[in-house]
């Protein structure tokens, strides 16, 4: 049976608002006396590590805020870490969270006592994408001689990839499905080892975001083979989709922010107020376009919304895969 995740119906990716100059003064009548923690529920070097410590880099240079912003990486138990220090900390405003899609599916897999209904929505600032990629050496340059290599090697292909249960996997699970492959799933600490690794020729192929090996590839050491997008993207020129080479395949990953619980109104507008400005910078947008992400960005009652869906929607992938395997 193949499986299928056309997300053309979840995601709705707009052009962002028109660039100002300007940035807009924060509405709320709160802001934070004391430095934030920017707690990232991954390991360091990974697509939300790399943004978190742009984010903390903008914010500093564009003077978004008064007091640091100060990153900080739980990505044990893949974010179950991070989850649970959210949980653990309930209305403290001088915290907020980077997340990714393990915001949905570690607490639907590991009984770790987190209700993501409980957390304070701020913003998503972007959907990140995924493409499968392999190391140039392998002489693999079609996802035909992709597949052909993955059922010569009858499972001793090593996938590389974030922890199980993470979306790397769950994105291996879905090519295992589609194609009939199997694959040995090495999972690492986070992206930018996965993405190292394969660089190195120590792994086989991986399901990586762009922005976590953009620069291997254009170094010359790694090489896209296919994106599980709608459409190409404008910063992977030459790169087909799954779609088009036949195969109904799309995966994206949430870029967002959360805080703990029983923030007041008046905390929540501030993040959300800062995070807004922090979209329409030039430099977040350049960024994006580079990295091949989908800007769109969403904030409050829409947000938590966004969350929810995502989360009945990953556990019936999950469901549908454990069920297959």
């Amino acid at each position: 049976m193949t499986i299928t995740t056309s997300r053309r119906t979840i995601f709705s990716i707009a052009a962002a608002a028109a660039l100002s100059m300007a940035l807009p003064v924060h509405a709320s009548d709160w802001a934070p006396n004391r430095p934030v923690e920017m707690v990232i529920m991954a390991g360091q070097g990974g697509g939300a590590d790399r943004l978190a410590r742009l984010f903390q880099t903008i914010i500093q240079q564009e003077r978004l805020a008064r007091m640091p912003f100060m990153p900080v990486n739980k990505g044990g138990g893949s974010g179950a870490e991070a989850l649970r220090y959210l949980k653990d900390n309930p209305a403290n405003p001088h915290i907020i969270m980077a997340t990714l899609n393990s915001y949905f599916t570690t607490p639907i897999q590991t009984d770790i006592g987190v209700n993501i209904e409980e957390f304070t929505p701020i913003a998503r600032m972007a959907v990140d994408t995924f493409a499968l990629w392999v190391n140039v050496d392998s002489g693999i340059e079609t996802l035909e001689q992709y597949v052909e290599a993955v059922r010569a090697a009858d499972g001793a292909w090593r996938m590389g990839g974030t922890g199980s249960g993470q979306e790397d996997s769950l994105v291996t699970a879905l090519l295992e499905r589609e194609f009939g492959i199997r694959h040995t799933y090495v999972p690492m600490g986070g992206g930018g080892e996965v993405a190292t690794q394969l660089a190195g020729g120590h792994i086989d192929a991986t399901v990586n975001n762009p922005s976590e090996a953009m620069n291997f590839w254009q170094a010359g050491r790694v090489r896209p083979i296919a994106l599980l997008t709608a459409d190409r993207l404008d910063s992977m020129p030459g790169v087909p989709t799954f779609a088009e080479l036949g195969y109904d395949l799309e995966y994206y990953m949430q870029r967002s922010f959360v805080a703990p619980s029983g923030l007041t109104e008046a905390q929540q507008a501030y993040y959300v107020d800062l995070l807004r400005a922090l979209s329409e910078t030039e430099v977040w947008q350049s960024y994006a376009a580079e990295q091949a992400l989908l800007t769109d960005f969403l904030a409050g009652d829409a947000l938590q919304e966004y969350f929810l869906r995502e989360r009945e929607l990953h556990r019936e992938l999950l469901d549908s895969i454990d069920q297959q395997s």
